[in-house]
């Protein structure tokens, strides 16, 4: 069964008796057309179905009003409440948002950027997937003079503008919580992959051991994609060591969450035996038993930050050049039961 061919504004122009050149101002609110001619413009590209055509109209005046935003996953509270915070400040400029995720693929992070110059976009907002080491088709995308911002996962190969969490300090404040809560074998779920993130967190971890002179043990170490099923076998390594350690600080919230998982089915007692922490506080971490110590992001001011950052392009005249900017945010640390070793009821 064939698809039904578009309505244009010839459709409606020929609906109406009027011209198309008529239909186009009225449906762009233009003042020389009168308020009967765009209602009934309007009333007709609605029973007709009429779906503007933003490419078309993007060509035409310069603007397509949309922004691509590429995330390397949409399912984690994290992104989403970026999109969010991001979303707020577009939309009462008008903006609309695309969005797309990576899923960590270098091939569809390269793909997705040449889709969303073909569809027009004002601009793109992205974080870096895990796999990304070359950076050719973000460099395309500042050439052909689109405004490119990025957020959480980033990169200092390109001048763009930058939103970030200080990762080095929530990883040191997460280690130096744990020493003063007794622990001295600490060890630390990291992503092998080359991503800012977590060589600033793992930087954080080393960096606390060494200012509260806590040996670091090479083994304590230990790499993978920081999934919950890798929080999990990566605890069942920890636990075939000789010598077990008495705190785990995960890069990331499911990997804790992963470790506690395999903790509780072992009988072993949580924070009495191994200590936990996280990184992110994704919204199950208030919930789980015991709740996990986490760091807060801030995702939505994040967002938000990074929106307003994207519209200064679009405040600086042709000849002036956008000097690009560098936002740290400041973590917070969230302490729960996980950790608190000196609190927790020792039978």
């Amino acid at each position: 069964m064939g698809s039904k061919p578009k309505v244009t504004i010839h459709h409606i122009a020929e609906k109406l008796n009027i011209t198309a050149s008529t239909v186009s101002r009225a449906l762009n609110d233009n003042p020389r057309i009168s308020e009967v001619t765009k209602k009934a413009v309007l009333k007709a590209a609605k029973q007709l179905n009429y779906q503007p055509n933003n490419i078309a109209a993007a060509l035409r005046n310069g603007k397509s009003y949309i922004i691509g935003i590429i995330v390397p996953t949409a399912d984690r509270a994290f992104f989403a409440s970026v999109v969010r915070g991001i979303e707020e400040i577009a939309n009462k400029l008008n903006y609309k948002v695309i969005i797309s995720q990576s899923y960590d693929n270098y091939e569809k992070e390269v793909q997705t950027i040449d889709a969303l110059l073909s569809a027009r976009v004002d601009g793109i907002i992205a974080s870096i997937g895990k796999n990304t080491e070359n950076f050719d088709h973000f460099k395309r995308t500042q050439e052909k003079g689109i405004p490119l911002v990025l957020f959480d996962r980033t990169t200092d190969a390109l001048e763009v503008s930058q939103v970030m969490i200080d990762d080095y300090l929530g990883a040191y404040k997460v280690v130096e919580h744990l020493i003063q809560q007794g622990c001295r074998r600490i060890a630390h779920f990291t992503s092998p992959k080359k991503v800012s993130i977590f060589k600033e967190r793992l930087r954080g971890y080393m960096d606390a051991l060494r200012d509260y002179e806590v040996p670091f043990y090479e083994e304590l170490v230990i790499k993978s994609n920081l999934q919950l099923e890798d929080g999990r076998s990566s605890m069942e390594e920890l636990l075939q060591l000789e010598v077990q350690p008495d705190a785990v600080f995960s890069a990331s919230d499911y990997g804790a969450m992963g470790a506690l998982q395999v903790l509780k089915e072992k009988g072993i007692k949580v924070p009495q035996q191994i200590a936990l922490a996280g990184f992110g506080n994704e919204p199950f971490t208030s919930f789980s038993d015991p709740a996990l110590t986490t760091v807060d992001q801030f995702s939505l001011t994040m967002g938000r930050i990074t929106a307003e950052l994207f519209f200064e392009h679009f405040k600086t005249g042709p000849d002036q050049k956008l000097v690009p900017q560098k936002t740290v945010l400041k973590p917070e640390l969230i302490i729960r039961g996980s950790s608190l070793k000196a609190d927790a009821p020792k039978s």
